[in-house]
């Protein structure tokens, strides 16, 4: 009975290492699909906004005026680490649709400052990039005090009251000495070649081990 129940616990482990190996696999080509989608938008070539035809990573022009007074301020981290806040602006463009702009990065104490806001130009071009899912540790959002940590659609349209598609437009044109330029990259972090190795290597090692013991028996 012991035998039995140590040669299900061998088999499960070979199959639960497999398993994590194979999800690196699957996570591998979708990272590489993600930077390949992220070059292929950055050596594009500007385009004027339109709604028909969002491309995430499409760079593009557009022009419009800010809405200041529905303003978030989304808790990051710069290059550095250092906290602050990336600002999230809405913009009215020629069609009387609303744009999510992310206009930058500024330290916390920047929040609420008005000299962030000193916009003069109503043109921009920037970067197209779809909202995604935050993960399941990040905080609620705390609307009252206007310090967000993720995007949700439906509290960015109960705050500001527009209607919104699912896309960010990251700002590359600077306004303000004041606000760092979030920068869209393709050097994303890509280890899982390395994880998916190490978890087959784990069910082989188990494998043999227990090949080697079953002879010595």
């Amino acid at each position: 009975m012991r035998n039995i129940s140590f040669n299900i616990f061998v088999f499960f482990s070979i199959i639960l290492f497999c398993s994590l190996g194979t999800w690196q696999v699957y996570r591998l080509q979708w990272k590489l699909d993600l930077i390949s989608e992220i070059n292929y938008g950055l050596n594009s070539e500007p385009v004027f906004y339109s709604n028909s035809n969002l491309v995430n990573y499409q760079k593009v022009k557009f022009n419009g005026i800010f809405d200041f007074e529905k303003q978030i301020y989304l808790y990051s981290l710069n290059s550095k680490g250092t906290p602050g806040f990336d600002i999230i602006t809405p913009l009215k463009i020629n069609s009387n649709e609303i744009l999510l702009v992310n206009r930058g990065w500024i330290n916390k104490d920047l929040k609420g400052n008005k000299n962030i806001n000193n916009i003069k130009s109503k043109s921009f071009e920037g970067i197209v990039k779809k909202i995604t899912k935050p993960n399941l540790f990040k905080p609620e959002n705390d609307i009252k005090n206007n310090i967000w940590y993720s995007l949700k659609l439906e509290d960015l349209e109960s705050f500001t009251g527009y209607k919104l598609n699912n896309f960010v437009l990251f700002l590359q044109n600077s306004q303000s000495s004041l606000i760092k330029n979030k920068i869209v990259s393709p050097d994303l972090p890509n280890n899982h070649l390395k994880y998916a190795i190490t978890w087959y290597s784990v069910a082989l090692s188990i494998l043999l081990y227990f090949l080697y013991f079953r002879k010595r028996q």
